[in-house]
């Protein structure tokens, strides 16, 4: 690549990054689960590999095609790293095009050295962010119990980890103690959702580590902790998934379904793990289509008047 428009490149993303709202996620010396070092972020090839301040970036719709819902969006990277460009960035500007709010999460890494216990540091951000958001519904323009989760990969382990917990573990002591953090929806692409059979083994690793046990396993298997209070799914997954086998989206599936959660699945026949917003082989390059017209049917996009 000529230098001159590599240099443009990173100058772009730089000037982005820094004009991008950033909201932490802890206040000062209240984070939870930590050692107490003090670690700053690792980047490289727009991955992010170590996260030093848990947060989430903020991306607003105009307030003419603002339709009253928000979004949290969970990068994939195997719980090794943060992919936060393809299934982050690029995902919140689509959303923004649809008149939803996003927030991009930079949540803590299951690798990280200042982890006291790797498995629930994902979590913990994850619950945080949802309840940043929900206060702040009315003051950023989106409604209250119109606030979904979003994943891929690894991320769409987080989200419908997010999604089917009840237990509040992200508690401090604060304000937001009393806000929930169970989102309202929740849209799952190419999902890690089992970690026993079909796995993906390198992120059940990098979460669980390599000598974890059954019952931890089943713990964090996502489907398996589906109850009736589990919000409506939409999942997305490709047959041809060689990394995230599709069983893991059915699983999920037939889960909510005994359940008797409102659900959607769109298996299809290509995309791979690969699946992303535009230039998908064959009928996935409908599923942004198909997710909007599912986000209106559920009701969750009105004409952005606050609860």
């Amino acid at each position: 690549m000529n230098k001159t428009i590599l240099l443009s490149i990173v100058t772009f993303f730089s000037l982005f990054t820094q004009a991008q709202e950033f909201i932490p996620l802890w206040p000062t010396g209240k984070m939870p689960n930590t050692k107490g070092m003090h670690l700053t972020d690792s980047i490289a090839n727009e991955r992010i590999y170590r996260v030093g301040t848990p947060g989430m970036y903020v991306f607003f719709p105009s307030s003419q095609e603002n339709r009253g819902a928000a979004v949290l969006i969970c990068p994939g990277g195997g719980y090794e790293r943060l992919a936060y460009i393809t299934s982050g960035w690029q995902l919140a500007k689509w959303f923004n095009s649809i008149g939803v709010t996003a927030f991009v999460l930079n949540y803590r890494l299951p690798n990280s050295p200042d982890l006291v216990q790797r498995e629930t540091g994902p979590l913990m951000d994850a619950q945080r962010a949802m309840k940043i958001i929900r206060a702040n519904a009315a003051k950023w323009n989106f409604q209250s119990n119109k606030i979904g989760i979003q994943g891929t990969s690894a991320g769409g382990h987080l989200a419908s980890l997010t999604a089917v917990t009840e237990k509040e573990i992200a508690n401090i002591g604060d304000s937001l103690d009393n806000v929930s953090s169970r989102p309202n929806f929740a849209m799952l692409l190419s999902p890690v959702i089992d970690l026993g059979k079909y796995a993906h083994k390198g992120s059940r690793n990098n979460l669980l580590g390599a000598d974890t046990s059954k019952a931890r396993i089943e713990q964090y298997s996502t489907y398996l902790q589906v109850t009736a209070t589990c919000p409506p799914v939409f999942m997305v997954h490709a047959y041809n998934d060689n990394a995230v086998p599709v069983k893991n989206s059915l699983l999920f599936y037939e889960a909510l379904l005994d359940k008797q959660v409102p659900a959607s699945i769109h298996i299809f026949p290509q995309g791979a793990h690969a699946i992303i917003l535009h230039n998908n082989p064959g009928s996935v390059e409908q599923w942004t289509t198909l997710f909007e017209a599912w986000l209106k049917e559920m009701g969750l996009l009105s004409d952005g008047k606050t609860k």
